[in-house]
């Protein structure tokens, strides 16, 4: 039996990562931070831990480098997905130093630690397409060839620890892969996100239970896809024969306007009627549009996305008219 440890094991990939390496037979171990409710701790992950499987939980974080070694020395594992992070781009404005020393810092600590320990195992870094910022190519695309600049503290953090993981592999001869994701959601998205967001806020407004809606920008463009896609993909990045960077993304690309105007039709209502625009909500740097080449996931690992983007959307809808 196969060991895995995430680190962000409660967080919406972290959850459905987990629900895809019980399903291929693995022992699944997961880093958590101390939560003062409890109840939020590991609210994504009460129906797979369900004390008959094989998920076991470790309290720790990315920044405390002694909680690191004594798990990694604990569990042995045979892969290691960091996933933890600080993952909201706005708020990285908001708290850019905490955001460095988790996404940069921790990936240092977790790629040491791993050296030092396992250095036999696998590792899989979460890398982002924030790192390329407002940066594209001619044809409207992002390839892995891209220039990555970075436009939030969160993309610099990002930059940083990509590179640190290809360091780490040639330097040391590790097995240590990136897998650069762009944008991807579900009902299990923080409702903080503009996709759950403007899910709930639109349900909601169905309801009866708000009247308006309040977004950022609104032209702001990005590729969409579904987190249990991506963890699909993580895996297979992971296991390549040969460790690589790959994108994972859909190659479609929507505006935030279109999320809208998608989300409210589906519910019968005209989006124009009830989105107000707060300037609180805007960036202090924009990150205008977003759209990935897959084809190197596609054409080496066979990967390839099974939602689309009206079916991810019909199952967001689901989960808040069901909890609403």
């Amino acid at each position: 039996m196969k060991k895995a440890l995430i680190t962000g094991i409660a967080g919406q990939d972290g959850s459905y990562l987990t629900e895809y390496l019980l399903s291929m037979g693995y022992e699944v171990h997961g880093v958590v931070r101390r939560h003062s409710v409890s109840e939020n701790q590991n609210s994504r992950l009460h129906k797979i831990q369900d004390g008959k499987n094989n998920v076991f939980t470790h309290y720790g974080d990315l920044l405390d480098y002694p909680s690191l070694v004594r798990i990694i020395s604990e569990i042995k594992p045979d892969e290691i997905y960091n996933l933890g992070a600080m993952s909201h781009v706005r708020v990285s404005f908001d708290m850019p130093s905490f955001t460095i020393q988790t996404n940069a810092l921790g990936v240092l600590n977790m790629l040491e630690v791993y050296r030092t320990i396992c250095p036999q195992a696998k590792f899989y870094q979460a890398s982002s397409s924030e790192m390329f910022g407002n940066s594209v190519d001619e044809d409207g695309i992002q390839r892995l060839t891209t220039p990555m600049n970075p436009v939030s503290p969160y993309g610099c953090s990002k930059v940083m620890g990509y590179n640190l993981v290809r360091h780490y592999r040639h330097a040391y001869k590790l097995h240590a892969c990136n897998g650069i994701l762009f944008n991807h959601e579900s009902p299990r998205r923080g409702s903080n996100f503009v996709t759950n967001k403007v899910v709930k806020g639109a349900v909601s407004i169905k309801k009866g239970l708000q009247d308006k809606l309040e977004l950022g920008n609104m032209d702001s463009f990005r590729d969409w896809g579904h987190s249990k896609d991506y963890v699909r993909a993580m895996h297979m990045i992971l296991n390549h024969n040969v460790a690589d960077e790959f994108i994972v993304a859909t190659g479609e690309t929507h505006s935030v306007r279109d999320l809208c105007e998608t989300v409210f039709s589906k519910l019968d209502m005209n989006y124009t009627d009830y989105i107000v625009q707060n300037p609180k909500f805007m960036r202090p740097q924009e990150l205008k549009y977003l759209k990935g080449d897959p084809s190197k996931a596609v054409n080496i690992l066979g990967w390839k996305p099974e939602y689309t983007f009206s079916s991810m959307i019909d199952e967001m809808i689901e989960r808040w008219e069901r909890e609403l």
